[in-house]
């Protein structure tokens, strides 16, 4: 299941279970057209992944300060966190083989 990353569950949601297996973070927007034709190719990565990886979303407009942390200028903007660090860093929409293949890579 797709979870719902936000700036107060940031850092225990991504960067600490980071830690046991790989996060995927989509950083999106709810007006970005690329980033609504990410987001079932998200969902379906969640799906495949199940409990081998953590798989979620995070409104760039609600969470800013998140996204300045990181970089993001332009989304969608996908990163894959390993270890309590970015591992892994796409920008505009991907396809799903390429996404599960970082994942899988990183676990």
């Amino acid at each position: 299941m797709t979870q719902e990353f936000t700036q107060d569950n940031f850092t225990a949601d991504v960067i600490e279970a980071s830690k046991n297996k790989p996060v995927l973070v989509d950083f999106f927007a709810s007006w970005c057209g690329p980033c609504q034709i990410q987001a079932p190719i998200v969902d379906e990565i969640s799906e495949d992944m199940g409990d081998k990886a953590v798989v979620g979303k995070l409104n760039t407009e609600n969470a800013m300060d998140v996204a300045r942390q990181y970089g993001i200028m332009s989304i969608p903007t996908i990163i894959v966190f390993r270890n309590g660090e970015p591992a892994e860093r796409f920008t505009g929409v991907q396809e799903k083989e390429v996404l599960a293949e970082s994942l899988a890579k990183h676990a």
